[in-house]
């Protein structure tokens, strides 16, 4: 009897582990960078133009980004989604602000999270 039950809970074990396994495997979160654009001061900056690119030659170039440009909510906060797990260029401007000089590389985005960073625009 002792060894039915433990052929029982092992095979349940069993069948729990591979499930959770499969769904992690089918389901993988994407990744996603949530960047923050802030002026000098700390304030968020509402209605920021960011774009994002994948190198730093595109990135000066201006050319190849990897999305749409996106503007900033008023908590100047913008969501770019779906992306690869790399280092990304920003490129965030606004009127005659922008970051040049003031941080435009990420570091690595992790797989299957949301990404943040802040950006200061002066």
């Amino acid at each position: 009897m002792k060894k039915i039950k433990n052929s029982v809970v092992l095979s349940l074990l069993l069948v729990f582990t591979l499930t959770i396994s499969a769904f992690e495997l089918n389901s993988p979160l994407p990744t996603s960078l949530r960047i923050t654009i802030i002026d000098e001061l700390g304030n968020p900056v509402e209605g920021a133009s960011v774009q994002l690119y994948a190198t730093d030659e595109d990135y000066r170039a201006e050319t190849n980004p990897v999305s749409e440009a996106q503007l900033t909510d008023k908590k100047g906060k913008t969501t770019f989604k779906k992306l690869e797990s790399i280092i990304y260029f920003v490129n965030a401007e606004k009127g005659d602000k922008n970051n040049d000089g003031a941080g435009v590389q990420t570091d690595t985005l992790k797989t299957g999270l949301l990404n943040k960073v802040n950006i200061v625009i002066e």
